[in-house]
């Protein structure tokens, strides 16, 4: 069974409450639970993560390559700022999608250019919360060599 760590960013554990207009009304429980309904179906295992600290991040990337064999990983604010976070991307040499919530591409130009993208087997965005499900759903295919 294929064991996948679902990681947070920053400010994730405000959602449901924080600009709803962008990020909806699900909250991080909401998705995290869904999340685990769709591992189920999928038959893997999750680890989920979350925290607003750079450094924790960053240490939950070094754990996983010894247990986890792929990350979903929603950097959030760190996206456009982080190389400390891209390093440790490529560092881990396990597969990591990279999803938001919101259309990065379709936002404030700052948040148009992503860090870890380019070390990352794909990203996910603008699907709302659903961007979690199509990031773990392509990161168990990739898994298992299935055609998308």
């Amino acid at each position: 069974m294929n064991q996948i760590l679902i990681l947070h960013g920053p400010n994730l554990n405000l959602l449901g409450r924080r600009e709803p207009e962008v990020y909806g009304q699900m909250t991080l429980a909401d998705i995290n639970r869904r999340l685990e309904e769709a591992a189920a179906r999928l038959g893997v295992s999750l680890r989920i993560e979350q925290s607003n600290h750079e450094g924790a991040l960053i240490e939950a990337l070094h754990a996983a390559q010894e247990w986890a064999d792929g990350v979903v990983f929603n950097p959030a604010g760190y996206t456009h700022t982080s190389v400390a976070l891209r390093d440790a991307v490529a560092a881990i040499r396990i597969p990591v999608v990279e999803v938001h919530i919101s259309n990065i591409q379709a936002r404030e130009d700052f948040r148009r250019r992503s860090l870890v993208a380019p070390v990352c087997l794909g990203t996910v965005s603008g699907f709302g919360w659903r961007s979690y499900l199509l990031g773990l759903e392509g990161l168990v295919r990739h898994l298992r060599h299935e055609s998308l």
